[in-house]
């Protein structure tokens, strides 16, 4: 046999470079090439591509690089928290933080990667350089987005995980853009209890149809999301308000106005109010009030018509109250818009006008008041002394008229006072014959009553005679029927004994009593004194029974 002599050395050498080239790898690969990522971060890579060995392959114009495909470059996913093992000779690697969108904030995305977005055509229909208008606003979600531009949609409180070369968190709370008066919301917008959010669209949005203007649908109250790119919001009161215009007047160092000689208030120098010339030449003052508001319905066409409620006041209500209370005052006089009916009128065309022209703005009236019609003094006194004079008229007619019916209230009293005095005589008068009249009626019932009396007392008395006499026959007879009966009951027993003597024995027996005690003495010859002994015996033993009462005597026959 053949006993190889080669080294074994070799082989176990290999084996051990093996196991050192392992242990060297895990020492790199735990030391060198982790990477450990905290819990709210993400790991951004960027590959650098193959060293000595490979081709090299870089992703298309606008896209980042693929892992799965080995581009180089940036790499669009990104590995959330965890324990990773990178090489840096093949990897850049950088931890960065997750984008946090706090409470009362939107976060707006911006896509840094895609295609361009298309031009959309104008009124022509085809995308010329003249009518042409840039689309800026991107479909889609994060990492699901297909062009370049500011994403759509807008991102609430919350945590995400997003590739800054990718995207671009831009994050903002309630974004308020003021022009004038009028006051956009966006961002984090919030519509309080008793509003209404009125939405404006800054471009056309081709997944819902919406297109660019003021929607025609109202916001209730509650929290949304706005991008200020795409949409704001008019955030609009619903509800009644008041607006009162007065005229300025005069007043004194504590603030009372000052009346003139009619205890009419003094108009002030300076403009204000409601202020025309009648037709007749004289100038007149007003108050007015509107009690007047915004529906929900209507809020979209108020926003594009006026704007805010500021400016509805402003440019719409005042203006109106101004110029229909001008225009309808100028045509009448000064006197007619004091006397009673013409100034009703007035009051009645100015509230429909005014309610008229305010449905055209989508406003709603409820009530529109004249309050106060200041007129001048030289035409108010002459037509308030005539009233005063008709009044005095009226009072000295009323105080005739008084008088009149106090006299005749009087002699009325008197009338009464004297038919009462009629009245009490033919009363007593008539209670006399009345009282006569029942006291002969009492009279003469008594005698009918004592008539009937006797009449009845007769009837009585023979009735009380028929009663005697039938029950005495009655008594009678029946006394008949009985002894007949007894007779009758005596003879059957008689004839079911056969004798009058069985019959008599038979009733002797009856009424003995039921305890009796019999004993039969044998009488013959020579046998008296013999059966003298038994027979005393025979009476003391019965002694003694009658002293026990609870033993019950027996009857047995003596012996012969």
């Amino acid at each position: 046999m053949t006993v190889s002599t080669k080294p074994r050395f070799p082989l176990t050498g290999l084996i051990t470079l093996a196991l050192l080239g392992g242990a060297a790898w895990e020492t790199v690969q735990w030391t060198v090439n982790r990477v450990n990522v905290p819990v709210g971060s993400s790991l951004l890579l960027q590959y650098k591509g193959p060293l000595l060995f490979g081709s090299r392959k870089y992703p298309e114009p606008g896209r980042l690089a693929s892992l799965a495909e080995g581009e180089i470059g940036v790499i669009a996913q990104m590995p959330g928290p965890g324990r990773h093992f990178y090489c840096p000779i093949w990897w850049e690697r950088e931890v960065v933080p997750d984008q946090v969108v706090a409470p009362g904030e939107v976060a707006v995305v911006t896509s840094l990667v895609g295609k361009d977005l298309p031009q959309q055509a104008g009124a022509t229909g085809t995308p010329t350089a003249a009518n042409a208008t840039s689309q800026f606003l991107v479909d889609g979600d994060i990492g699901k987005t297909e062009f370049k531009g500011v994403l759509r949609k807008v991102y609430g409180p919350g945590r995400y995980r997003v590739n800054p070369y990718a995207y671009k968190f831009d994050k903002l709370k309630t974004d308020v853009e003021q022009s004038g008066s009028q006051k956009k919301f966006s961002g984090w917008v919030e519509i309080a209890t008793g509003y209404v959010g009125v939405v404006t669209n800054q471009t056309d949005n081709p997944l819902t149809g919406a297109k660019a203007g003021i929607q025609p649908f109202v916001l209730p109250p509650g929290l949304y999301p706005m991008n200020p790119r795409e949409q704001k919001v008019d955030i609009v009161e619903i509800g009644y308000r008041e607006k009162t215009i007065i005229s300025p007047i005069q007043v004194d160092a504590r603030g009372n106005p000052l009346l003139d000689a009619s205890g009419e208030p003094t108009m002030a120098s300076e403009a204000g109010g409601i202020v025309f010339p009648s037709k007749d030449g004289f100038t007149i003052h007003m108050d007015f009030t509107a009690i007047w508001g915004i529906m929900p319905d209507v809020a979209p066409h108020v926003v594009e018509f006026s704007g805010n409620l500021e400016a509805v006041e402003n440019r719409v209500v005042v203006p109106l109250i101004e110029s229909i209370c001008r225009n309808e005052g100028s045509k009448l006089g000064a006197v007619d818009l004091l006397v009673g009916e013409t100034r009703e009128q007035f009051q009645d065309v100015t509230t429909q006008q005014f309610e008229q022209k305010l449905k055209e703005t989508g406003v709603v009236l409820q009530y529109g008041l004249v309050r106060h019609i200041y007129i001048p003094q030289e035409v108010r006194l002459p037509i308030q002394k005539k009233y005063i004079a008709d009044e005095l008229k009226l009072t000295r007619d009323q105080e005739q008229l008084t008088a009149r019916t106090e006299a005749n209230l009087r002699e009325a009293e008197k009338m009464v006072e004297l038919e009462s005095e009629r009245i009490r005589a033919e009363t007593e008068k008539l209670v006399a014959e009345k009282k006569a009249e029942g006291d002969k009626t009492a009279a003469e019932t008594g005698a009918e009553t004592l008539k009937l009396v006797a009449a009845i007392a007769k009837q009585t008395a023979e009735l009380d005679r028929d009663a005697t006499v039938a029950l005495g026959e009655a008594e009678a007879h029946a006394q008949k029927q009985m002894e007949e009966a007894r007779a009758g009951r005596f003879q059957l027993a008689i004839d079911a004994f056969g004798s009058g003597t069985a019959f008599n024995q038979w009733v002797f027996a009856s009424g003995l009593p039921e305890d009796i005690e019999l004993q039969l003495l044998y009488a013959g010859e020579g046998t008296f004194w013999t059966d003298l002994k038994g027979f005393s015996e025979t009476m003391l033993g019965k002694q003694m029974q009658s002293t026990q009462p609870a033993r019950k005597a027996s009857t047995s026959p003596a012996k012969p």
